[in-house]
């Protein structure tokens, strides 16, 4: 659905150099720090920005051959792009009818509805969590066959967030062969959507792995000095010096559960995997 390969974008003292893919059918989390490059990946692929590098392919088509109608092909949501303030939805209704030939009327304003949106009220006076599911509701409602999603649920609360990952779910399950790549700082968001994660740090991808091995096969290891000396390290992917001795991250939980009765082990989740990977050394 969509590879990208060594796309590369040089900002001042900040350097792109990104490759990743996503496949049909699954759900695809990018994850990074703020600055990391995930928007400007996002940008760059789409032709927003000028890339100096790499190849972009969406849908089995360059984006550079990418005409006014394969665009229709994808629903978009950027993180710092919106509606005019000026505009009501009933403006956007009308604007969206005429823009996408495959538009669902019916579709769109049964979400607006459910969404408790309201039609008349212009977008500026929206809260933060109206103008997201309105973002995202327009993306899915033109029948696209992929979603590019930056950070859909920033600044969401709980019951904003849900909602809004329950129309990306509804998306999926309409259709076997859809995709979708999806930004998020909210590790609970992606831990119960996502097939798989990339990481980028520094405009570098860094790890890529199927959710369901991270969260089952990857664990947090405590260990004071004297265990940390001892310890079989050829599974320990960054280790980090604690007042207690050491933090170490692995992706062979059980190898370690079976040969270390005594260490500490934890559950590995999304929050440990970015800060270990980020701010542990590499042994």
């Amino acid at each position: 659905m969509l590879k990208i390969d060594h796309l590369r974008k040089t900002y001042n003292t900040f350097s792109l150099d990104c490759s990743l893919e996503v496949k049909p059918g699954c759900v695809t989390g990018f994850i990074g720090q703020n600055g990391a490059g995930k928007s400007t990946t996002f940008k760059a692929a789409l032709g927003l920005v000028k890339p100096e590098g790499g190849t972009v392919r969406i849908l089995g088509k360059d984006i550079r051959e990418f005409s006014a109608r394969d665009r229709e092909e994808l629903g978009i949501v950027l993180s710092d792009s919106g509606f005019s303030g000026y505009l009501t939805i009933r403006d956007i209704f009308s604007i969206l009818s005429g823009l996408y030939s495959k538009f669902d009327k019916a579709f769109f304003q049964d979400q607006i509805r459910k969404s408790g949106l309201p039609d008349n009220k212009k977008i500026k006076e929206f809260s933060t969590g109206m103008k997201a599911k309105l973002k995202v509701i327009t993306a899915i409602s033109h029948r696209a066959g992929m979603l590019i999603l930056d950070e859909p649920t920033a600044g969401l609360d709980v019951v904003a967030r849900d909602e809004i990952l329950e129309l990306l779910r509804d998306y999926m399950e309409q259709q076997e062969d859809r995709a979708i790549l999806i930004s998020s700082h909210i590790s609970g968001d992606l831990e119960g959507l996502c097939d798989d994660i990339y990481m980028i740090h520094e405009g570098r991808i860094i790890l890529h792995e199927d959710t369901d091995v991270l969260l089952s096969d990857y664990a947090l290891i405590k260990a004071d000095d004297r265990q940390y000396a001892a310890l079989d390290k050829r599974y320990i992917l960054r280790s980090r010096k604690e007042s207690f001795g050491y933090s170490c991250l692995t992706s062979q939980k059980q190898y370690y559960l079976e040969n270390n009765p005594g260490l500490t082990i934890e559950k590995g989740t999304i929050d440990n995997v970015i800060t270990m990977m980020i701010r542990g050394a590499a042994l």
